[in-house]
């Protein structure tokens, strides 16, 4: 009679609304456990919550080819990798962009000329974002990464040198948005 009523209450988990087979959930948003991206796997490393003075701004995954908790690691892979803000309130593109910049001189010590330009391009792609819409950066090697705001692509920026001064803004020596969103992103909370 036990092996029943256990077996019963693991259905009934199962098919419950909030469950999701193969994803993960925090703060109400699901990121799906992995991702194809041209082809190639990749997995939630982690996920995070941005929050500023007391609130919540946006959910962010980090998907890799190969889960790591060591950003060096990450960062020194030219491999696949794909950050997603999935936003829990309206942010203007003012203060998108302000972060990005702030995150760049934080991160990348000594950047390139060439590099500020083409993080003042992420910004100037930048809009409006409203509760509920996302902002999706792809790393791939040999293209560059491609920016997709509010599900429009804006454009792809070259080089390894961007993708990686890019997810330093999240997981760098002095990440924006704290110690414990990294944290998070790398799967250590």
């Amino acid at each position: 009679m036990f092996r029943k009523i256990a077996l019963i209450m693991v259905v009934m988990s199962l098919l419950s609304p909030g469950f999701y087979l193969g994803a993960k959930t925090l703060k109400g948003v699901t990121f799906e456990d992995s991702v194809s991206i041209n082809g190639t796997q990749t997995a939630l490393n982690g996920m995070a919550v941005r929050t500023k003075f007391i609130f919540k701004v946006y959910v962010a995954g980090l998907y890799v080819q190969q889960k790591d908790s060591n950003p060096n690691n990450i960062l020194k892979k030219d491999e696949i990798r794909r950050g997603v803000m999935h936003f829990l309130r309206d942010v203007e593109k003012g203060k998108i962009s302000e972060a990005w910049q702030d995150a760049l001189k934080a991160n990348t010590p000594n950047y390139s000329p060439e590099l500020k330009k083409q993080f003042d391009t992420l910004c100037s792609w930048m809009e409006d974002i409203k509760d509920g819409e996302r902002i999706v950066m792809t790393y791939i090697p040999g293209t560059g990464t491609s920016i997709e705001t509010r599900g429009k692509q804006k454009g792809i920026l070259p080089g390894k040198e961007f993708a990686d001064a890019l997810f330093s803004c999240w997981i760098g020596p002095k990440p924006g948005p704290g110690e414990g969103f990294k944290k998070g992103l790398l799967g250590l909370e």
